[in-house]
C-alpha cells in the first residue's frame, strides 16, 4: 500500500471537481417540504450551520445568508425560482477574503419526486480553476443536515455546525 495516495475529499479540496461539483441525496419528504426547508430562514438555520437565508424567493430577487451577529456567509441573485422543484442562484461567498476573491459562482437546487421520496441534486458550478475547497466543501454536511431534519426532526452535528454554534 502506497503512503503517497491522495484521499478524495470535498472538504480538503482533493475531489476532482473541475468547474462543477455535484451532490445528490435522497430524502423521504415531499418536494414542498424540501422547498420550504431550503427557503425558510428558521429551518435553514437548523441544517446549515446556523445560517439564515433571507429572500422573497422570486426570479430576479436577491438573497443574503448569514449567521446573525456572527458572520455574513453569502449573497446573490435568484436566477430561476420554480417552487417546489428548481432554484438557481448566483453565489458570492463572503466569509473570508480568500473566498471573496474566488468571484461569483452558481448553485442549482433541483428537487425531483421519486415515489414517496425525492432526489435533491445540488450543482455548484462556474467554480474558478483551483477553486478554494471552502466554496463547495460544506455541501455534504448541509445536505446531510437537511435530510436528517426532514426525516427525523433532529439537528445533525457536523464540523460546520460546531464551527458556527451559538451559545
Amino acid at each position: 500500500m502506497s503512503s503517497n495516495v491522495t484521499t478524495v475529499s470535498f472538504a480538503r479540496g482533493t475531489a476532482p471537481v473541475g468547474d462543477t461539483a455535484v451532490f445528490e441525496v435522497y430524502i423521504k419528504a415531499t418536494p414542498e417540504r424540501i422547498w420550504d426547508a431550503i427557503t425558510d430562514p428558521a429551518q435553514r438555520a437548523i441544517f446549515s450551520f446556523g445560517v439564515e437565508t433571507h429572500s422573497d424567493w422570486t426570479t430576479g430577487s436577491t438573497y443574503r445568508a448569514a449567521v446573525p451577529g456572527v458572520v455574513d456567509l453569502a449573497e446573490g441573485e435568484n436566477l430561476v425560482v420554480e417552487p417546489p422543484h428548481l432554484l438557481v442562484q448566483t453565489f458570492n461567498a463572503l466569509w473570508s477574503d480568500d473566498v471573496k476573491a474566488q468571484g461569483t459562482t452558481r448553485v442549482t437546487w433541483e428537487i425531483e419526486p421519486v415515489g414517496d421520496s425525492c432526489r435533491l441534486t445540488v450543482v455548484h458550478d462556474r467554480l474558478p480553476d483551483s477553486a478554494n475547497a471552502e466554496l463547495y466543501g460544506g455541501w455534504p454536511m448541509i445536505l446531510s443536515g437537511l435530510k436528517t431534519l426532514l426525516e427525523t426532526g433532529d439537528r445533525l452535528t457536523t464540523p460546520g455546525s460546531l464551527m458556527y454554534a451559538q451559545g
